[in-house]
């Protein structure tokens, strides 16, 4: 038995073998005609995980007749560049065209990292081909962007899927050894969803069994994949189970969880910037005023991860998911701003009330704006009781302080300015 997996095995060699992305690599597509005539630009190849990205990269290159020089976002530091281009530097001879350099999940490389190929590509020293799951208008620096043209890969559909499934058991070294029946191939191109990596994967694993013949069906693949398939897949569901499983484990207060879901995510290959985006989002909706640093640490840890990089980021995004796990809890901000949005959409736009008008004219302190304000600063303990709200809402009690020692002080300075005017009331 092979120990190369069947997705490697199944790998394309050359244009004629790739299954799908017919809008770029048919007859008189955007991107074969490129190939075509030997003036490849370079590239930015942008779909979703399983699609063909670094397999299009590497025929392409065998296609145009170049040096391949594959690196990755994930490992590849700023160094790994420069030595990389160099290595183009020497392979390039006379008037040919440069190697290819292939970078895999370019979006991951931080604006230095990126700047760094700016002069390779400009003067031709490499033909540049990122692969990228994220929208590179946001996740790649503009000078570059500018440099490359942007191919968009689609997910593999039905029709194709079944013609790959079908290719391996007919072709594959291994599987068409055995004697394999497919009686039903919804369940395994549901769970597959346009990922020919995740196809295969699983084809193997449910075909990995001494017993003959081998039945495909909804029922079978069900449960082969439940039972042993335990990955990570960043662009699934189990993306949005992990991630939902992590902040609640935050929201709940078990730094131990939260640590084990981080892990499960990073072992994926999760976005750090998404992970970070999340925890800043949870420091504000679940901690709010309860622990005012927490939201600050959570902004640090987003600029610290993309100036770091992984792995080190890895210990960072640890560090804030135990001090938020660890800090005390409230969505008083949360449920203050909800509230407020819902008399806002009930109530309509009510009128600023004159005192709090803005007043750069003559005319419109003549019109009565700005009158009768009182400025805080001005009375005693900074503090004036006067009306901020329109008429119609006023005295509403949108923010409720939470039951914690700091919003405990809060709600105390409030009925201190205020006397029972925003008392906390029913909830």
């Amino acid at each position: 038995m092979s120990v190369i997996p069947l997705a490697e095995r199944m790998r394309p060699r050359i244009l004629a073998e790739i299954l799908g992305q017919e809008h770029l690599i048919s007859e008189g597509a955007v991107l074969m005609k490129a190939i075509k005539s030997g003036k490849l630009p370079s590239m930015i190849l942008w779909g979703p995980p399983g699609v063909g990205k670094t397999t299009l990269a590497r025929v392409i290159a065998g296609a145009v007749d170049r040096p391949f020089i594959p690196l990755s976002a994930i490992n590849s530091g700023v160094k790994d560049i420069r030595e990389a281009i160099d290595q183009a530097k020497k392979q390039r001879f006379f008037d040919r065209a440069g190697p290819i350099m292939f970078i895999d999940e370019i979006h991951r490389f931080s604006k230095s990292q990126q700047d760094s190929l700016l002069g390779a590509v400009e003067d031709g020293t490499i033909t540049l081909i990122g692969a990228t799951t994220e929208n590179p208008s946001f996740e790649v620096i503009s000078a570059l962007l500018s440099r490359c043209h942007v191919y968009v890969l689609k997910p593999l559909d039905e029709e194709t899927l079944r013609k790959l499934m079908h290719k391996a058991i007919q072709e594959d070294v291994e599987l068409r050894k055995k004697e394999i029946r497919v009686d039903e191939d919804n369940a395994l191109l549901m769970l597959t969803g346009g990922d020919a990596r995740k196809l295969l994967s699983a084809l193997e694993l449910i075909t990995n069994q001494e017993e003959e013949p081998v039945v495909i069906n909804d029922q079978n693949v069900l449960s082969a994949i439940q039972q042993n398939i335990a990955f990570y897949d960043k662009g699934g569901d189990q993306h949005y189970d992990i991630i939902s499983a992590f902040i609640k484990s935050i929201r709940g207060s078990d730094p131990n969880a939260a640590v084990y879901w981080l892990a499960r995510m990073l072992h994926g290959g999760e976005d750090i910037k998404f992970i970070s985006r999340r925890m800043l989002i949870l420091a504000a909706e679940d901690i709010g005023l309860a622990n005012p640093n927490a939201i600050l640490l959570a902004q640090a840890n987003a600029d610290a991860i993309q100036f770091v990089g992984m792995p080190e980021a890895r210990i960072i995004l640890s560090q804030t998911a135990i001090y938020l796990a660890t800090s005390p809890k409230s969505n008083s901000a949360y449920e203050a701003i909800s509230a407020a949005m819902q008399t806002v959409a009930s109530s309509g736009p009510l009128p600023v009330p004159l005192a709090l008008r803005n007043t750069p004219t003559q005319l419109m302190k003549n019109l009565g704006y700005g009158s009768g304000y009182q400025y805080s600063h001005g009375y005693e303990g900074n503090f004036a009781n006067q009306e901020f709200m329109p008429d119609d809402v006023a005295g509403t009690v949108f923010y409720h302080p939470g039951e914690n020692k700091h919003e405990k002080e809060i709600e105390a300075r409030i009925k201190h300015w205020w006397k029972e005017k925003y008392s906390s009331g029913d909830r």
